[in-house]
């Protein structure tokens, strides 16, 4: 029998034997791997296990006392199981919270006006705004006076900003942020149209007395179109499913939607503009109006909050004007570029701004603004093509650029006449039965002006790019 050395201990049956593993001081037990040689492992306090590789030299992984984290079950769709909130209560209670921060500011204006007079008490100010706040969204107020149906846009952008988040809200409390599919977005619109619309029958109902007429079926309707609409655009934001609808669409469709869109926002501007500057002009008649009405500081106050909610409204008049149709501020008047007839008109500070005659020397470079609004939407789009095919490397078709420009004339015009037809209406009876432009009139010049600019743009770009 072979004597045994100290660096190999042997056994009597011939065996290797093996050394126990040193844990720092806590008892061990031996680990038998055959006749392999094992090596002690040291972790002192911390826990730690040896990857055996084979013949390969091993590092020991160090997983010290760090805590671990579970992960959630999750679907394929990759849409958490738990935590989700009915449909129907989310919705309930985010349209609800939309419709009070759109409803609080009006509130807040009408209620300094009226307390400013000393004729009503606070819960007559409540009501009063309450029917600003369905003014806004298009209801009609019947009134001893006649109809009120001139709807101040700038609370319905404000209206229709906190629905939109509704929607978004929304669809994060079920689960479909970034992993939705179209019919979950139009679900959600639908259902929070439906509460915004009972929301809408039960303010008609309350503002309803003998000298204000309000219908609740027409309220409850123009209450879930818009509701539905604006949820609508923040649903399909928030589930993705923009992306998908606008992936599924031709290239040149979706890119001429897209240069329309920017040509009437052009345009609108433009108007914004030209109606800010006609205002700042006759600023001091718009000061003579407000200081006539003697209403006292905060009266006064709310009446430029009110001329300052119609804004969007005269932004919009002053594109028609730039268009050429032009608007009306009464039956039988007419405001355009070739043409202004007009008759008595109340004392409202936004119409100290109105044309005193047809343009002439100057004022006919006006004609051009909404060309030239289409030629920078055109210059717009044969740019971001261009960028695209240099990036992928293919050569940009004549065909597909100059069917994009010219889908573009057709969704300006739909965005201009929309919005000429919403931001007109009759102010009582009267003369002022008629307020604003006429919508088709104006999508149809639209649609020949920029289809033309667009078109022009777009190719003047590529010719003079050398692409």
């Amino acid at each position: 029998m072979a004597a045994s050395t100290p660096d190999q201990p042997s056994r009597a049956d011939g065996a290797e034997e093996s050394f126990p593993a040193d844990l720092g001081g806590r008892q061990t037990e031996p680990i038998d791997v055959g006749n392999r040689r094992t090596e002690p492992i040291d972790v002192g306090t911390r826990r730690t296990e040896r990857i055996d590789v084979g013949n390969r030299p091993t590092e020991p992984i160090d997983v010290g006392n760090r805590p671990t984290v579970r992960l959630p079950t999750q679907r394929s769709g990759g849409v958490r199981r738990g935590g989700r909130a009915p449909i129907v209560v989310a919705a309930a209670v985010a349209t609800l919270w939309a419709a009070l921060v759109s409803y609080f500011p009006v509130a807040v204006v009408m209620g300094l006006a009226q307390l400013a007079e000393d004729a009503a008490t606070w819960t007559g100010a409540a009501r009063v705004g309450l029917a600003a706040w369905l003014l806004g969204h298009g209801v009609p107020l019947e009134t001893g006076a006649g109809s009120l149906g001139l709807a101040p846009m700038a609370l319905a952008a404000l209206a229709a900003w906190r629905v939109s988040r509704a929607g978004v809200h929304v669809s994060r409390a079920i689960g479909a942020r970034n992993h939705g599919s179209p019919r979950q977005a139009l679900t959600v619109a639908v259902v929070i149209g439906c509460a915004y619309g009972l929301i809408g029958a039960l303010a008609a109902l309350a503002v309803t007395t003998d000298s204000l007429d309000v219908s609740p079926l027409r309220a409850a309707a123009n209450l879930a179109v818009f509701g539905a609409l604006a949820a609508l655009v923040g649903a399909l934001r928030t589930t993705g499913a923009l992306r998908v609808v606008a992936r599924r669409l031709p290239a040149p469709l979706r890119h001429g939607i897209r240069t329309g869109v920017v040509a009437a926002l052009l345009l609108l501007g433009a108007g914004a503009g030209a109606a800010g500057l006609a205002v700042a002009t006759g600023g001091g008649d718009a000061s003579s109006m407000i200081q006539a009405y003697r209403a006292g500081v905060a009266g006064q106050a709310g009446i430029t909050l009110v001329s300052v909610a119609y804004a969007p409204n005269v932004a919009v008049w002053a594109s028609a004007y730039l268009l050429g149709p032009g608007f009306a501020v009464g039956a039988d008047t007419v405001v355009r570029t070739t043409e202004v007839t007009v008759g008595a008109l109340p004392a409202i500070p936004l119409i100290a701004g109105l044309p005193h005659g047809p343009v002439g020397g100057f004022g006919a470079a006006l004609l051009t603004v909404p060309v030239f609004a289409g030629m920078a939407a055109g210059w717009l789009l044969a740019r971001r093509r261009l960028r695209s095919a240099a990036r992928d490397r293919t050569p940009l078709s004549w065909k597909g650029l100059l069917g994009a420009a010219a889908i573009g004339g057709p969704v300006a015009g739909l965005v201009l006449g929309a919005a000429a037809t919403v931001s007109g209406g009759p102010v009582g009876g009267g003369r002022l039965v008629e307020v604003g432009p006429v919508g088709w009139q104006v999508a149809v010049v639209a649609t020949v002006v920029v289809a033309v600019g667009t078109v022009v743009g777009a190719a003047a770009t590529r010719v003079f790019t050398g692409n």
